[in-house]
């Protein structure tokens, strides 16, 4: 049932869980219910990346391989394996981010966060099992020691790095930029989806309200009814047993 959740775009995802909370319900399992209740809706790149997981499983689990050799190769301080492994990592999370963006037709914001997500899964074993599983709430970072060769380096690529690096961090600020960017406009789109349930919340009250008012009030006329019919009914006794009196006094 998660799975299938899950796997739906997040504007439908609300109504189905409150559906399928709402049979668990009615069906006494007040648990599961509860449970339902309480699944989080994922941010659109997080439902990206969880379509990815179900929908081609092996180009996921290609990523995740790199991420395991780079891990391991770390472990043994293996610098040629560091070396091929650390490209063959950009190479491919380069590749399935842009599968993935090109499956969601995601917002740069929303790529941008699909990028960290894969990432984080290449690096931290945590974060790959998530990944897999298929069912992410948000996107994943990973702000721990990264794989990768270290081999001496002369000045001018110390210069080099440095300027990498600088570049990196430029790009990790806008990247930063854009998913807040995201997150207001996502905030945004709840507040106004908020307003129209207020409004919709205010109109069915003020509708059941007057259906309310309008039942009291024949409620108050059948009851002045029936008073009345009880009237009618003692005057109906009363003269059907003069007439059979005054009809007795005719007989002979």
């Amino acid at each position: 049932m998660a799975d299938r959740l899950y796997a739906l775009p997040p504007p439908e995802f609300t109504a189905a869980r409150a559906a399928e909370a709402r049979a668990a319900k009615e069906a006494g399992d007040v648990r599961l219910s509860r449970d339902i209740a309480k699944l989080r809706r994922p941010t659109v790149s997080a439902w990206a990346v969880n379509r990815f997981a179900r929908e081609r499983p092996e180009e996921l689990a290609r990523l995740l391989e790199v991420g395991e050799r780079l891990r391991a190769a770390w472990q043994e301080q293996d610098a040629t394996a560091l070396a091929e492994l650390t490209q063959r990592r950009a190479e491919v999370t380069a590749r399935l981010g842009r599968l993935v963006r090109q499956a969601g037709d995601l917002s740069a914001a929303a790529g941008a966060e699909v990028d960290q997500t894969l990432e984080a899964a290449v690096v931290d074993a945590e974060a790959a099992a998530q990944v897999r599983g298929g069912r992410l709430v948000k996107p994943l970072s990973y702000s721990g020691f990264t794989p990768a060769p270290a081999p001496r380096q002369r000045p001018a690529a110390v210069r080099k790095s440095k300027e990498e690096a600088a570049k990196s961090k430029e790009e990790a600020a806008e990247a930063a930029r854009r998913r807040e960017e995201a997150r207001a406009k996502e905030r945004r789109e709840a507040e106004a989806a908020h307003r129209e349930w207020r409004e919709a919340l205010a109109a069915v009250t003020k509708e059941h309200d007057e259906r309310a008012e309008e039942v009291a009030r024949l409620e108050r006329e059948l009851a002045g009814a029936r008073r009345r019919l009880d009237d009618s009914r003692q005057r109906l006794e009363v003269t059907q047993r003069e007439e059979r009196h005054a009809r007795r006094r005719l007989e002979p």
